[in-house]
């Protein structure tokens, strides 16, 4: 099969790769109908994870039809659409006992095309498929259950829930990628009163507002001033949300945030990053880091089959799968391109 493999740091290769095959009784092979490109596989290839082998196939993001099934596979059978979650779960640890799978100890957790052979391929053996498959329902589209693979579960759990956002708060999300406005699209199911997007780039913070940002600031003009002007009462975002994943980003979160606040991290940091202390010790501000654990997709997954969610927009740019390294160049590129996130699909 045809499969986007790393090669270290800037080298990448779409060609020629062996079919993966059923290893486990708990494993299952599935055809890629659809998948996408995360912005941490932009933090391997420039490489920033260095668990990443050379040789690897990356992607954790995708859609597709189950073709093969190991002995022990019970919930999904030959010829279920289903989404592939970021995260694998052996459902047996102690971690996943408490729904926190993003930590798991029995060989899950975040895996694929990180420890094992990703999805950025024609076909992908998944593990532990009773626990990491979602069947998908009729009427739910592989282009935005795509989306429920990893962006929307992320920013949720680890934006917006780990910065338990409430109604009436103010949020400042820093960073208008496709991270920071599944934040923007799961902050508002808690009825903040201002979100406050927070990026470089012109064509993010018009994507920010078409997504339901309040206010869209320039990263120049994202001052502690300006965002304690925009709060209810003056003192600063109640929740400061950070989905870049650089040392800049993170640092102007904890500018942003009230006394009594709370700093979500989602951004995937490739370098150190200064934690002021020394300002914040007095402050009482939270801060919380997280891999995402993505308990939240059947929820998230029901809310989109009823229509309670609209991903509609997030995914701006469409190749086949065979165009793989065509997709990569533009969605690495987005400060030019405009793209948010890439769909390859099998043609």
């Amino acid at each position: 099969m045809k499969a986007l493999t790393y090669h270290g740091p800037g080298r990448r290769t779409w060609g020629d790769v062996p079919d993966p095959v059923v290893r486990d009784p708990e494993d299952a092979v599935v055809r890629v109908d659809a998948v996408t490109i995360c912005g941490t596989d932009l933090h391997i290839l420039r490489g920033d994870v260095p668990e990443v082998t050379q040789g690897r196939i990356l992607g954790h993001e995708a859609v597709g039809t189950v073709t093969e099934t190991g002995p022990g596979v019970r919930t999904v059978a030959v010829g279920d659409r289903v989404l592939i979650s970021c995260i694998s779960a052996c459902g047996r640890c102690a971690y996943c006992r408490a729904g926190t799978y993003g930590q798991c100890t029995g060989g899950g957790g975040w895996i694929l095309g990180h420890l094992i052979d990703g999805c950025q391929a024609e076909y992908v053996c998944t593990p532990f498929a009773d626990s990491s498959l979602h069947k998908l329902p009729e009427g739910v589209t592989d282009e935005d259950a795509l989306l429920l693979a990893d962006i929307l579960p992320t920013s949720y759990e680890v934006g917006v829930r780990n910065g338990r956002v409430g109604p009436g708060d103010t949020v400042a999300i820093v960073g208008a990628g496709p991270i920071g406005l599944a934040a923007i699209i799961t902050a508002r199911l808690y009825s903040p009163s201002r979100i406050i997007a927070v990026d470089l780039a012109r064509s993010r913070l018009d994507a920010a507002e078409r997504f339901g940002a309040d206010t869209v600031l320039t990263t120049a003009e994202a001052t502690p001033e300006a965002v304690r002007e925009l709060s209810r009462d003056g003192l600063g975002a109640d929740v400061a949300i950070e989905a870049v994943g650089v040392p800049e980003t993170f640092e102007l979160c904890t500018r942003l945030v009230r006394p009594g606040g709370r700093v979500a991290n989602v951004g995937v940091h490739g370098k150190p990053a200064v934690l002021h202390l020394e300002d914040l010790w007095i402050r009482d501000v939270t801060i919380t880091t997280g891999l995402v654990d993505t308990h939240s997709t059947p929820l998230l997954l029901d809310m989109l089959a009823v229509g309670r969610l609209d991903v509609s927009g997030l995914v701006t740019h469409r190749f086949g799968l065979d165009e793989m390294q065509d997709a990569y160049d533009v969605f690495a590129d987005a400060g030019d391109t405009g793209a948010l996130k890439v769909a390859l699909f099998r043609t």
